[in-house]
């Protein structure tokens, strides 16, 4: 059925690539402005729709930069407002999204704030920063950052991969050549010279570009509330699971639970999805049916945002509801490379200013 739907949709995919491609040539020749800065901006970014890990990578950077005052600005998908929001104590999922509120939660020292207009957003924030880091704005060709990092899951890479709406993609792959680094997410933790190989003959047009590879490692499970964690493998081994995600791919996450439990019951939501107190009571209703004593909630850090919100909170307040963490790892091979250009250019646009 997606085949054919797939061959549908393939001449608007036509069009769709052809309005793209003129863009981008219209910002390359500068007949469409587009904006530098004298601050280091970094931009993390992928080609798709859905997630390819760019919180994580966004968390790992502000993490090698803690030397840095740092301000994260993203669009903040999926807030009801509009506009520069400074994130406060007052922030909620509603107000300036998800990962942002994640953040914000995570990092007291790092300034995070969201804007649709980028370059306005980094007017506001760069007299009083040393570095920013732009979250998902690769296409946001307004602003030209002065170093991109771009995002490839390792399962969707090395697939055939079509234009929106056929596929996912939000412009046509050779896009990667505008980008300073490529990082391969999500790969196996044990990746040998073969697939490595066949990850970097994908990558086979204008000059070369030096390949990295990460992978997400789990932290401890965080109780929702009272932050209290709990290790997975304490966990019973018919531990009656009930799995909450609205993210883009949550077969990484499913896999890990799985070695713990093989009683997982998945409510699985499109990403960013706005859970309703209908959905939260229907999730409830079979976590107290489930006869087993040993029984446990668990969704993503993300997901644990939208479930702040009061009227959800109040059904899940006095329920083990846990959120499980995620990093990720560069390979060995790959790490002190990495890190060493991203702090090679901040330290020298820095000294530059």
């Amino acid at each position: 059925m997606i085949k054919y739907l797939r061959l549908i949709l393939l001449p608007f995919s036509v069009f769709y690539g052809l309005v793209v491609v003129c863009r981008n040539q219209l910002y390359n020749m500068g007949l469409f402005k587009s904006t530098s800065f004298d601050i280091p901006v970094i931009c993390v970014g992928n080609l798709v729709v859905g997630g390819s890990g760019k919180s994580p990578v966004t968390e790992y950077l502000v993490n090698l930069l803690g030397g840095y005052k740092i301000a994260i600005l993203s669009r903040g998908y999926g807030r009801k407002t509009k506009g520069f929001i400074l994130a406060d104590e007052r922030a909620t999922a509603e107000t300036i999204g998800d990962e942002p509120m994640q953040f914000y939660h995570k990092f007291a020292h790092v300034t995070v704030a969201v804007c649709e207009d980028r370059v306005k957003g980094i007017r506001l924030l760069k007299d009083q920063h040393d570095v920013i880091i732009l979250d998902d704005a690769y296409q946001h060709r307004a602003v030209r950052a002065g170093f991109n990092v771009l995002l490839f899951e390792y399962e969707k890479l090395l697939k055939r991969q079509f234009l929106l709406p056929a596929g996912n993609l939000r412009e046509p792959f050779s896009g990667y050549k505008r980008a300073d680094l490529l990082l391969v997410t999500k790969a196996p933790g044990q990746l040998d010279a073969i697939k490595r190989s066949m990850c970097k003959d994908r990558f086979n047009e204008g000059p070369p570009k030096q390949l990295f590879f990460s992978f997400i490692t789990y932290g401890n499970l965080k109780h929702l509330f009272s932050g209290q964690e709990q290790v997975c493998s304490a966990l019973p081994a018919d531990t009656s699971i009930f799995l909450l995600t609205g993210i883009a791919n949550p077969a990484p996450l499913v896999s890990h639970l799985k070695n713990y439990s093989a009683n997982i019951r998945h409510y699985d939501y499109p990403d960013h999805y706005q859970f309703g107190k209908q959905n939260i009571l229907q999730l409830v209703n079979a976590f107290n049916s489930d006869p087993k004593k040993e029984k446990i909630i668990v969704t993503t850090e993300k997901d644990a945002q939208r479930l702040l919100a009061i009227t959800l909170k109040e059904l899940l307040l006095n329920l083990p509801v846990f959120y499980l963490p995620i990093k990720i790892a560069l390979q060995d091979e790959d790490k002190t490379t990495f890190d060493q250009k991203i702090l090679n250019y901040v330290s020298s646009t820095t000294r530059n200013r």
